[in-house]
């Protein structure tokens, strides 16, 4: 995932059509090694067909593993604060965000907004495995081009806490856990090459040059790396618009021969990109299935999820309807949950002491400047009139294809200089939301705010309608269109009694070039343009979708 690959293949839109391969039934140990197949455990649950995306939320370069009869899956988070997520799933169907493996983007000044910016950095591609003979989860992945960290955990909830940094930058990278329990890391872009750890994970003990993508293929980077039926392959992806698969069976450093899995394969979001880079994942009766992402900006990079079959000499094959990848497909074949997982939409009060893993700081917070508890209190952290600069912005993703968020919002401890409200944040934005200024309080809608390619404000807005504000709470909502489309609109509006909601200002349209990468997130801000000492608190959010 360079921002410096060929992306213009977004733009390439054709079928690849390919004859469905005979399944050998290969299967794999939760350390990738080959075991005979196993019954199908008592009680599956059959259910009709699934719909893509299985998430319309932005979570991409998914890696995705199998630990008994639970899913996990991680995926990229560039400058949001904690990064890597951790998703997890039952029937590969229905997600739950249930951590982030890496608690803090302790990597530099510039992740604090201290100075500099982390914008398009942090979390890229990156890895998640679980090493059966510890019981441990493992995350892996380089930051900054410049080395590699893991974080380690029992479970995913955390607490998850640094193992190491190798100082190989192992860019694009997926971590194999042998059946010998040797850790391998397969990463690289265009030049591929495989790394094998010392057995405690905290060294480099050998790295070797495996594969060279040919010319006429052009860029392969994403690596996945997988031991199924006694061969080593290692999954990549051509971005932003095919797959390709390397195979071994000479052992984990090669060599290995090349197949193409799909190219230019139109997708199942209207208006997105070619599915590819994710990973390959297998049910415990056998079944074999591919998670990729489609790009459907201006919501990000959405999940989507096909069947997989192999052929009889070891090549894996999607599963196609009608020359392209399902827009539904049966359901898999499951044990019966152990119990619902939670939605990534709906009310949160912020009670309890944490913030629940849906939320994402941009950029590390300053944790004295925040709390939770009887709501969400933000006090400024930030003297600046640039969004793109202010501490403590709290974001959420926007479900697809549309949604509304609501926020109910006391203003009252506000000082003058303050800005506070609900944001649509990208590379440009627009909010609603309350300016106090010599002792008045004012409704704001300001749309215009964005940066240049290299991340840079080149705006930082500009107010296009206002109204006043009665008393000290007011309820703010934006809502979001993400389709991939010409419009794609973003609306404000407000309400004094969180009933009847008035519009305040211009659809925004949301920008939908990939280069920012992060898809647009609703924010919940407050920061200073004069003097630290003012505070807000967020009573409720409510993500809702028609």
């Amino acid at each position: 995932m360079d921002p410096s690959c060929a992306r213009h293949h977004l733009s390439r839109r054709s079928t690849l059509t390919a004859a469905a391969g005979l399944a050998t039934g290969a299967l794999l140990d939760l350390a990738g090694a080959p075991r005979a197949a196993a019954a199908p455990a008592q009680g599956p649950v059959l259910a009709a067909d699934f719909t893509n995306p299985v998430i319309w939320q932005d979570f991409a370069d998914i890696d995705i593993i199998r630990v008994g009869d639970t899913f996990y899956a991680s995926a990229s988070t560039m400058h949001y604060s904690p990064g890597a997520p951790v998703l997890r799933s039952y029937n590969l169907v229905n997600w739950e965000i249930a951590g982030h493996s890496v608690p803090a983007l302790d990597f530099g000044a510039k992740y604090d907004l201290n100075g500099a910016r982390g914008y398009v950095r942090g979390i890229w591609a990156s890895s998640l495995a679980y090493r059966p003979s510890n019981g441990t989860f493992y995350w892996l992945g380089q930051i900054d081009f410049a080395r590699t960290y893991i974080y380690t955990a029992t479970a995913v909830e955390g607490p998850w806490n640094r193992l190491t940094t190798i100082g190989t930058p192992y860019y694009d990278a997926g971590l194999l856990v042998d059946s010998d329990d040797t850790l391998y890391v397969a990463y690289g872009n265009t030049t591929i090459s495989v790394a094998q750890l010392s057995p405690d994970g905290r060294n480099q003990v050998r790295t070797q040059q495996v594969f060279t993508t040919p010319p006429s293929v052009g860029t392969l980077e994403g690596a996945r790396f997988y031991k199924i039926n006694g061969r080593y392959y290692i999954f990549l992806t051509r971005p932003a618009n095919g797959q390709y698969i390397l195979k071994s069976s000479g052992g984990p450093f090669g060599p290995y021969t090349m197949r193409q899995v799909l190219l230019d394969l139109r997708g199942p979001v209207p208006g997105g990109g070619v599915p590819h880079q994710g990973g390959l994942v297998q049910t415990r009766s056998g079944a074999w299935y591919y998670m990729a992402f489609v790009d459907a900006y201006p919501g990000g990079r959405m999940p989507v999820l096909a069947p997989v079959t192999w052929t009889s000499d070891g090549w894996p094959v999607v599963q196609l309807v009608n020359g392209a990848w399902g827009t539904s497909y049966p359901r898999p074949v499951v044990p019966p949950p152990p119990r619902q997982v939670t939605p990534m939409t709906g009310v949160d009060t912020f009670d309890g002491t944490a913030l629940k893993p849906r939320w994402e700081w941009n950029h590390n917070p300053d944790n004295t400047k925040w709390s939770v508890g009887n709501g969400l209190t933000l006090h400024t952290a930030t003297v600046t009139n640039d969004l793109y600069w202010a501490r403590n912005t709290l974001t959420h993703r926007i479900q697809g294809p549309t949604s509304t968020a609501t926020i109910q919002l006391d203003h009252s401890a506000m000082r003058d200089g303050d800005r506070a409200g609900l944001a649509l944040l990208r590379d440009s934005s627009a909010w609603i939301g309350v300016k106090r200024d010599g002792g008045t309080t004012r409704l704001v809608m300001v749309n215009g705010l964005a940066m240049d390619g290299n991340w840079n404000t080149t705006h930082t807005g500009t107010e296009v309608a206002s109204a006043t504000v009665p008393g000290g709470r007011i309820w703010l909502r934006a809502s979001a269109d993400i389709r991939p489309g010409s419009a794609r609109p973003g609306t404000f509006s407000y309400s004094t009694d969180g009933t009847t909601f008035t519009r305040l200002g211009p659809a925004f349209s949301m920008g939908n070039d990939w280069r920012f990468f992060m898809g647009y997130r609703f924010a919940l801000f407050n920061h200073a343009t004069q003097a630290l000492g003012g505070a807000v608190r967020v009573l409720r959010f409510d993500l809702s979708t028609p």
